[in-house]
């Protein structure tokens, strides 16, 4: 009897017995052999795929600081001359709103490869446009515009092609890499930008910079050529299609399965804290005994965190795949949140430097995301068909990016009106309360599937 249920969980759900909250959060990964990193250095074609991520991701953090010195060269019209930064922000983070999920539907029609090589492409054809083109201000403002809406396209693409090139029982270890080096090009990019920007001036002349820049597109464009992905029931021909009932048929998908609308909320969440965090980290910084302008250094710590966390998932995350990691990485969250507003007098009690607790705190706060961006990423790609993963992952990046401009607005005006400590003290409260309610909720999937 025992075994006859225990088959037909298996059948049913592809994943191990050995708990209620392992078989609905985490693959079994059968084969011991070949996991972890060194499985992944042996696929050549993953390899590709994540050379040319790290190529289009500095791009796009280096793009990003580039547009900022930009403005120095470009004239404005009147209206806009005391806000030409926030007026180029909005540029850049409307597609990402607007086109997130339609750029999933696309996904699903084109080959994965295609579209990550063109998107490469035409972002560094924009690139090289910037020298030619007028200094006019609302000319940047466009160029902006289409290579971030350029973007949109890219980011469910790339993330749809990993299961193609990679085995299910490396999905973790896959997912643990690209996360590593999202974080790195973040801290890298914004790090080494402008002395990068400087470098490339010097170098080739006036126009180093875009050069430079297009060159990191281009570059990642040709090393995606390389790869060979066999995709079924994808050749492009098939886009007469409305658009709108594939966003209302991704959309029905996601909401009716509750491990995928768990998932996304989770990352969403987690995305939220620390697009929070960013508005936070000048005051964090002060309290911790940092100058104002040191603020980037908290930043990097969590960062620093986020990428040995999810390093270690990548190694040995066979091992913990029957763990409640994201509870864990929740709880986490929380506890370096409220412990943030206690920090002075945490360090003089156990006798350390108000800095140097508060760095640890937030390496701690980035290693606790870790345990829930990798496996929720994963568990996404296990759960969604083939031919609903560009709308799902287009799905997924329209909430990140709603869910970084939301604290963004909110989180400000909340601190100057409650206070820092009370601001923590209600994310840790939320973030404590999103963590349980998650895991309840998936332990609780079985009964309806069943």
């Amino acid at each position: 009897m025992l075994k006859c249920w225990a088959d037909f969980l298996r059948r049913k759900l592809g994943k191990t017995s050995r708990g209620f909250y392992t078989i609905s959060m985490f693959p079994a990964n059968t084969p011991t052999e070949g996991n972890g990193f060194r499985a992944l250095v042996k696929n050549r074609l993953f390899l590709t795929l994540w050379s040319g991520q790290i190529l289009s991701q500095v791009a796009d953090k280096i793009f990003f600081v580039l547009l900022i010195s930009l403005l120095e060269t470009y004239h404005p019209p009147r209206a806009f001359a005391n806000s030409m930064r926030s007026i180029l922000m909005v540029a850049f983070t409307l597609p990402a709103i607007f086109f997130g999920s339609a750029a999933g539907i696309y996904v699903d029609r084109f080959p994965k490869k295609q579209i990550l090589v063109f998107s490469n492409l035409i972002r560094g054809l924009l690139m090289l446009a910037i020298p030619v083109l007028p200094k006019e201000f609302l000319i940047l403002l466009v160029i902006t515009f289409f290579i971030s809406t350029v973007t949109q396209f890219f980011a469910p693409a790339e993330q749809a092609a990993i299961p193609l090139l990679v085995p299910p029982q490396n999905l973790m270890t896959a997912n643990a890499l690209f996360t590593t080096t999202m974080m790195g090009a973040l801290i890298v990019g914004f790090a080494v930008g402008e002395p990068l920007l400087s470098f490339a001036k010097g170098w080739i002349g006036n126009d180093g910079q875009e050069i430079f820049v297009a060159a990191l597109y281009l570059l990642a464009a040709g090393a995606i050529q390389f790869i060979q992905v066999k995709e079924t029931g994808v050749s492009g021909k098939n886009l007469t299609v409305h658009p709108w009932a594939d966003l209302q048929e991704g959309l029905t998908y996601l909401w009716q399965n509750r491990l995928l609308k768990n998932a996304m909320v989770q990352m969403t969440i987690l995305y939220s804290v620390f697009a929070a965090l960013t508005v936070l980290a000048i005051p964090l910084a002060h309290k911790i005994g940092l100058k104002h302008t040191q603020f980037g250094f908290l930043l990097a710590a969590a960062g620093v965190g986020m990428v040995a966390g999810a390093g270690a998932l990548g190694h040995w995350g066979d091992r913990f795949h029957h763990k409640p990691l994201p509870l864990m990485g929740f709880i986490t969250m929380a506890f370096v949140l409220a412990v943030f507003n206690w920090t002075p007098q945490l360090a003089v009690f156990i006798r350390t430097p108000h800095v140097l607790l508060g760095l640890g705190l937030s390496a701690f706060l980035g290693l606790g995301a870790s345990l829930i961006g990798v496996p929720m990423q994963t568990l996404i790609q296990q759960q969604t068909p083939a031919s609903m993963r560009g709308k799902v992952f287009g799905f997924q990046n329209n909430a990140v990016n709603i869910a970084l401009s939301a604290p963004l607005a909110l989180i400000g005006p909340l601190t100057d009106h409650f206070g820092l400590r009370t601001v923590l003290s209600g994310m840790s409260f939320v973030v404590a309360v999103v963590g349980v309610w998650a895991w309840h909720n998936t332990r609780n999937v079985l009964h309806d599937v069943i």
